[in-house]
């Protein structure tokens, strides 16, 4: 059975992850979408709400399970026994960041080998940083995040009064 690991911080999931979601879940048996509990950075949602996001858009993918981890990606791997890890790729400082995290995490762990599924073009410009600053001012987020997801960020933006 191959089981892979598409790592994140999804905060918040957009359309461009669920479509690398979609179709790295037809590569594998089975993906763990694992999301990165990163004590460095100021997430706009906590991990369990995350967590909860990227569950309610995958509910119909069978393969998927939703997992919050902490720490080396390549633990985290090991942990679920994952021998492969899923990126996606939008454009060139992409590849060089991720080309650089895969060789060290082949470095550190050299049977676990590294995918990566290039953008579909419709996504190609989209990012979690730019729906939160979409939606921070107002904008309509609907063709960038999935339903659930624009709801969740519109309560959010609102308790923080940025909204």
């Amino acid at each position: 059975m191959l089981r892979g690991i598409y790592p994140g911080s999804f905060d918040p999931v957009t359309l461009g992850h669920v479509d690398i979601i979609k179709r790295a879940s037809r590569i594998v048996d089975e993906l763990i979408v694992g999301v990165l509990n990163n004590n460095a950075k100021m997430p706009l949602f906590s991990v369990e709400e995350r967590v909860k996001m990227l569950k309610e858009v995958t509910k119909d993918i069978p393969n998927i399970k939703i997992l919050p981890f902490e720490g080396l990606l390549i633990e985290c791997a090991h942990q679920v026994d994952a021998k492969l890890v899923i990126r996606g790729l939008r454009a060139i400082p992409d590849f060089e960041y991720e080309l650089q995290m895969s060789q060290t995490n082949h470095k550190l762990e050299p049977d676990i080998e590294t995918i990566f599924l290039t953008t579909s073009l419709e996504y190609s410009y989209l990012s979690s940083s730019t729906v939160r600053e979409v939606a921070a001012f107002g904008g309509d987020i609907s063709q960038f995040v999935p339903k659930a997801v624009a709801i969740e960020l519109m309560k959010k933006m609102e308790s923080k009064g940025e909204y």
